[in-house]
């Protein structure tokens, strides 16, 4: 990637620069990571909750241009988080916003930030949706992200690195995930490298109702800076997601033959508590690790009690 100044002026670090003067590819990332350090403020008493009060805003001398970075996410009913996750990657080239036909603000949030919002309300499934959302998109680079999700300062800084100077096609991010108000540590939930940034054609998402997974064929990289994952915002978003996780969930299983059963929901929902709980070492998380514990089981319990309906009708031919 080859940066040129604009105009006559000062650079990062307070240093004139003239006019056409060419930025070596290396310059890059140590240029963006100098301007957004030297603007941040990272003190021991930052609230992770805040990263998005710090989010990095690039000049144009070292915005990234080319190659350039499109920022992929589908929403319903977003509006909580959207605001700080998109002040987050402000930094982005193209934004687009597949959204599943929401009442609240979250479309106008999403436009307010320069996001180009796509409305589709026949819900196919996360993957499918999210696949949506890469093929509007027409960048050459992809960093796919929920809308609870906050992309941290030393994050950006690294993905502006892999644009400059890509040794990979897909990289991975360490995502950091809250459970009403409770950073989770444990539980299965971390570390949780996962894959979200990656070059256009090189990844795509399954076709999973729900529980997607990103799919590509070279091996992930793995990125410096945190993804941080507002997941469980309060009590009633648990009950919601259970309820929805676990109907998504025993449709997908009864869609590829699978059969359940109140002893199959008993026996599988107290191996997903002890699991979580006693492998997993939830108990390190103390209440939240108790609760994501509980969440996991009954999840599991409800969806193969629901399989086990899905199945009754079919034999009857409801």
């Amino acid at each position: 990637m080859q940066i040129f100044m604009a105009r006559r002026g000062r650079n990062a670090l307070g240093r004139p620069f003239a006019t056409g003067r060419r930025l070596a590819p290396v310059a890059v990332p140590l240029c963006a990571a100098v301007y957004i350090l030297a603007q941040l403020s990272l003190g021991d008493g930052a609230a992770a909750a805040g990263w998005a009060d710090r989010a990095p805003s690039l000049p144009a001398s070292i915005r990234m241009t080319q190659p350039t970075l499109g920022v992929a996410l589908i929403t319903k009913n977003a509006a909580l988080r959207l605001d700080e996750c998109l002040r987050a990657v402000a930094f982005a080239d193209e934004i687009v916003v597949v959204d599943s036909g929401s009442t609240d603000r979250t479309v106008e949030i999403a436009r307010a930030h320069g996001a180009r919002v796509l409305t589709h309300t026949d819900w196919p499934g996360f993957g499918p949706q999210k696949n949506r959302a890469l093929d509007a998109l027409g960048t050459t680079w992809v960093l796919s992200i929920d809308a609870d999700e906050i992309v941290t300062p030393e994050l950006a800084v690294s993905i502006a690195g892999v644009l400059a100077a890509p040794a990979a096609d897909v990289y991975a991010v360490d995502r950091l995930s809250a459970f009403c108000g409770h950073w989770v540590r444990h539980s299965g939930w971390y570390p949780d490298w996962i894959p979200r940034l990656f070059k256009r054609g090189a990844a795509r998402f399954s076709d999973d109702l729900v529980h997607e997974r990103l799919v590509f064929e070279s091996p992930a990289k793995r990125l410096e800076g945190k993804l941080m994952h507002h997941s469980y915002e309060d009590f009633e978003t648990v009950l919601r997601k259970l309820d929805a996780y676990s109907t998504a969930g025993a449709q997908q299983r009864h869609a590829a033959g699978q059969r359940g059963s109140f002893g199959k929901a008993v026996a599988r929902g107290a191996w997903a508590f002890a699991r979580t709980y006693f492998l997993r070492r939830g108990f390190l998380d103390g209440r939240a690790g108790f609760m994501i514990a509980m969440f996991n089981a009954e999840t599991v319990y409800y969806r193969f009690l629901k399989l086990a309906q899905l199945g009754r009708e079919g034999a009857s031919g409801r």
